[in-house]
């Protein structure tokens, strides 16, 4: 899974540190999820009346519900994703450039604010169903209208929202296809589809199948957007059981069933990665077809309509909303802004830190437990926040109990762990911890490991050659993973929302409350702040996926 630099080895008495402080923290990190398994564990050996209960009753039905959800997604994002990703990288037509911009843009807007920005529009007491009665004197009940809290929507909203980890990816791949390979396979007698198939499409199909991969495990981690729409899926399952219920064991072994159904599915992707692989860049750039006449318009609308649906009506429905409100912005959004830069900002604190030093321990050192410490401290992320939640507070319970009876035994008070930020950073430096380590390994070991070799042949030490090589060379790098880290706890909901201290409100939480109390007026500013934020990282993503090859076009389009 990684792969170690080649520059000269230090000695192994420095190599003992570092191995035993990346499994300290690689063990701390799979923690929460160890002791959600055990928590899970001791339900089933206690009584099999809860995994009973479950089976018969919700179970089937949460399963159900999850898989219908996921495969409409992927179908969704599929769709979007590869169609877009071919027109844009294979055909020239107005307006692509902005286009292929544009493309990117819903990944600022999460699932769960869309749906409150469309509920609001399309609801019986919304702009379409009112304008619709005024105009025609009908009244509810008279004409058919699509249900707008259902698993469709969930589904629609959760598509447009994911579609550009498909897109991203697919896009990339298609602009490297190797054109000498499509121009053999016409040579051969094959038309333009059986060409696509044949050989275009065999060559993304790793990349599109580890966008699809990561559309799903968002999917299956979503809590903002099945919950509001009342959708009755493991994660809303869940919190329901915890939360509502207070029934600790039947959560953790519904959370349980939920991580083994992630981890399967990253298992799966990996394992197709690691078996389709293709070698088939292009000595030169592509050649994009230019389409004329209606063709180049049908291109240019399909394009837009992804990213006009995905992020530019909800954002023009929430700004709409959030004027509408009569008494202003609530007072309290300044506090709420502060609290959720806090989270943000400590995260990152945690995160980029405990990354560096892993990936320079990866590149210095290497080593097999290194690598193997390293790969479990990045399965943070494909844990869903309600699952990492459930296995934090199991976790504090764990401790405050061992706690308790250290204090009895040795006569001091012992200090309460649940309910405090500690916890909700502890959350955010699991889940995260993956997306700062990807970045900056991957601008490790863009660096020469000879330019290590003249560092230390200098006389430089370890902490020389980072700071005084490495530091000047990665400090884009680490400010791009800083800000990635930063929106992505921005956007978390459901972990925050389990392990907040009372009283304690971000955006997310807020905007997610106002509207299950059906204010979606008053949670117009805070979801707008949150999309205002991961604009950030959009547009810097879509400046990189532009840095394409000049290509010239092969003439019209028949």
């Amino acid at each position: 899974m990684f792969s170690a630099g080649s520059g000269p080895k230090p000695a192994a008495s420095s190599r003992l540190p570092a191995t035993a402080a990346a499994v300290g923290v690689a063990l701390a990190l799979a923690a929460p999820a160890l002791a959600l398994a055990v928590l899970a564990v001791a339900g089933f050996l206690d009584s099999s009346a809860t995994l009973s209960h479950l089976t018969l009753t919700v179970l089937p039905r949460y399963a159900a519900t999850t898989l219908l959800l996921a495969m409409a997604v992927v179908v969704l994002v599929l769709g979007l994703g590869v169609g877009a990703a071919w027109m844009i990288a294979a055909w020239e037509f107005p307006g692509r450039r902005f286009l292929a911009w544009m493309l990117v843009l819903p990944m600022a807007m999460p699932a769960f604010v869309m749906a409150y920005a469309y509920t609001d529009f399309l609801a019986p007491s919304g702009v379409v169903q009112s304008s619709l009665r005024r105009w025609t004197g009908w009244e509810i009940g008279d004409y058919w209208f699509p249900e707008v809290h259902s698993w469709p929507s969930a589904a629609l909203c959760l598509g447009l929202a994911l579609y550009p980890y498909v897109y991203l990816l697919a896009r990339t791949a298609f602009a490297e296809r190797s054109e000498s390979l499509a121009e053999a396979a016409r040579s051969l007698g094959l038309g333009p589809t059986r060409v696509w198939w044949r050989v275009t499409w065999p060559v993304a199909r790793p990349a599109v199948a580890a966008g699809v991969a990561l559309a799903t495990m968002e999917t299956l981690a979503d809590f903002g957007t099945v919950s509001y729409f009342a959708v009755d899926t493991f994660t809303a399952g869940i919190f329901r059981a915890w939360q509502s219920l207070g029934d600790r064991s039947g959560a953790a072994q519904l959370a349980l069933v939920l991580l083994l159904a992630v981890m399967t599915l990253v298992w799966l992707e990996r394992v197709q990665r690691g078996r389709m692989q293709f070698h088939a860049r292009s000595t030169r750039p592509p050649e994009r077809l230019v389409l004329r006449g209606a063709a180049a318009w049908v291109a240019s609308v399909a394009c837009a309509l992804p990213g006009l649906f995905g992020f530019v009506f909800p954002a023009v429905i929430l700004a709409v909303g959030g004027l509408s409100v009569e008494s202003g912005l609530d007072t309290r959004l300044v506090e709420w802004a502060f609290n959720t830069a806090v989270l943000g900002l400590g995260s990152v604190g945690l995160v980029i830190p405990l990354a560096l030093m892993g990936a320079y321990a990866l590149r210095v050192f290497g080593g097999r437990a290194i690598k193997l410490a390293l790969g479990l401290a990045n399965t943070g992320y494909a844990i869903p926040g309600l699952v990492l939640g459930v296995g934090l507070l199991a976790l504090a319970s764990f401790a405050t109990g061992l706690l308790n009876w250290s204090g009895e035994r040795f006569g001091f008070e012992a200090p309460l762990i649940a309910g405090g930020l500690g916890v909700v950073f502890y959350a955010y430096t699991v889940r995260f911890f993956p997306v700062g380590f990807q970045g900056i390994d991957a601008g490790l070991r863009r660096i020469s490991p000879s330019m290590d070799q003249s560092a230390r042949s200098l006389g430089r030490n370890l902490w020389g050659v980072l700071r005084e090589v490495h530091w000047p060379l990665m400090r884009r790098t680490l400010a791009v993973a800083a800000l990635l880290v930063f929106v992505d706890s921005v956007k978390e909901l459901p972990a925050t929302l389990v392990l907040r201290p009372f009283n304690f409100d971000t955006l997310a939480v807020v905007a997610y409350h106002f509207a299950a109390d059906e204010r979606l007026a008053e949670a117009a500013w805070p979801s707008l702040l949150i999309v205002l934020v991961g604009l950030a990282p959009v547009i810097w993503l879509s400046r990189i996926t532009l840095m394409e090859s000049k290509a010239g076009a092969r003439g019209p389009a028949k």
